[in-house]
């Protein structure tokens, strides 16, 4: 689109303080030399059993006392992540180690037993999430003065095995809450995470309005304070990658209705360089993605799941069609008419800007074809047959022939019409 791009049984926790762990912690201390069996897998899991009762139970003393006290700048930041989780609202919140080993620990002076472990953390907001998100984590547990406790999250990053970084990581986070949203920021004016509730909390009744059927029709929008910290939050080393894209929305397409939740991440540099109608738009498309999720499939083709996202948030917005596909329209008009639909490699971060706007506005224009030449309800019909078709390789052609009656070929041919007509 053009104003944007877009790169998609419980536990009833036990009360620990902090004597009480360090009393678990010295059960698990090995005798000496090197660690043993003792502290493989499930006594590491112990130690983030009892690391995640004292989140859910809003601990902070129970917490550090899983932290090793000599490592002075980890047990600073995990003081401050701990605190910058005071408001979040915490359904649940636990561990599950995948692996010991996990990746070569660096020298350390003064020795000493010590583990490499990949865990897992998940957690779930409450009111929002149906199911936990997951969140790798790389962790170096010490022995030191007797107790096992977390000294790093980073040791294993030269090795490629970095630690999942989340909001509250990055600053103490404010909370919002909408009718249909919840916004979690973090550097951030009360003004501005109040305007990003509006704007979901209009997305969601548009969205409901040209996507019948059952989604959560609540959204979860999270604002870290710069491009960097959504490059963060999105597990990317590269925050330049990022620059002009206002939003982007993560999940698992294809999941089920009790999968993790969908966030949308704002750039808040980008998003506030918007129009009103732009940040408008983006919301909007954000939150179809939000509800199409389950019927996305890893064979969706790109130009439909996007396609349809704008095509939603474009809907009401009244803008031509040269004004909301001016790449497009400027390549028509110096006689460059596509002669394919936009293909994976077209919405690339490194497709160039030009490419990646046609690319939006050719999935736009392709979608709103069908609408305007079957009906609404066709579209909605095809986008489900594509992702609920069988045999996944093949779901587009046997929906253009199911559902339009065409061939991919002749399907291709009417778009390119089409788009010359609304565009010459």
């Amino acid at each position: 689109m053009a104003e944007k791009r877009r790169p998609y049984r419980r536990h009833t926790a036990a009360t620990w303080t902090a004597g009480g762990l360090a009393g678990l912690l010295t059960a698990l201390t090995g005798c000496g030399g090197p660690a043993t069996e003792r502290t493989g897998p499930a006594a590491v899991q112990r130690v983030l059993d009892a690391r995640a009762a004292a989140v859910r139970d809003r601990d902070a003393d129970a917490f550090l006392a899983s932290v090793d006290p000599a490592a002075d700048g980890f047990r600073d930041r995990q003081r401050r992540m701990f605190a910058s989780l005071r408001g979040v609202p915490l359904a649940d919140w636990r561990y599950r180690v995948v692996r010991t080993g996990a990746f070569p620990l660096p020298a350390a002076a003064g020795g000493g037993p010590r583990i490499a472990v990949e865990a897992r953390l998940s957690y779930r907001l409450a009111g929002y999430d149906t199911a936990p998100v997951g969140a790798v984590q790389y962790l170096t547990l010490t022995r030191r003065d007797g107790h096992w406790r977390i000294s790093s999250d980073s040791d294993g990053a030269a090795d490629g095995k970095r630690t999942a970084r989340q909001l509250w990581d990055q600053g103490r986070v404010q909370v919002v809450r909408g009718d249909h949203s919840l916004v979690l920021g973090t550097g951030q004016t009360g003004a501005r995470l109040r305007e990003l509730a509006r704007r979901a909390d209009d997305a969601v009744p548009a969205v409901a309005d040209a996507w019948p059927g059952r989604w959560s029709r609540e959204v979860v929008v999270e604002a870290p304070d710069s491009v960097r910290g959504m490059a963060e939050l999105l597990g990317s080393p590269d925050d330049s990658a990022y620059e002009g894209i206002a939003a982007v929305t993560t999940g698992e397409a294809g999941a089920s209705n009790r999968a993790p939740a969908d966030r949308v991440i704002v750039n808040p540099r980008a998003y506030g360089e918007l129009s009103g109608l732009g940040r408008r738009i983006v919301l909007t498309h954000e939150t179809a993605h939000v509800a199409t999720r389950t019927t996305t499939t890893a064979e969706t083709p790109l130009w439909l799941s996007e396609g349809f996202a704008d095509w939603t948030a474009y809907r009401t917005a009244q803008r031509t069609p040269r004004a909301a596909a001016p790449e497009l329209t400027r390549a028509v008009a110096a006689g460059r008419l596509p002669d394919r639909l936009p293909t994976a490699a077209d919405f690339g971060f490194d497709a160039g800007a030009d490419r990646l706007n046609r690319a939006y506005e050719g999935g736009w224009l392709a979608c709103r074809m069908i609408a305007d030449t079957w009906g609404e309800g066709r579209l909605v019909s095809f986008y489900r047959a594509v992702g609920t078709a069988p045999n996944g390789p093949g779901a587009l052609d046997r929906a253009l022939r199911e559902e339009l009656h065409l061939s991919a070929a002749q399907f291709t041919e009417r778009w390119r019409t089409y788009v010359a007509r609304v565009l010459g």
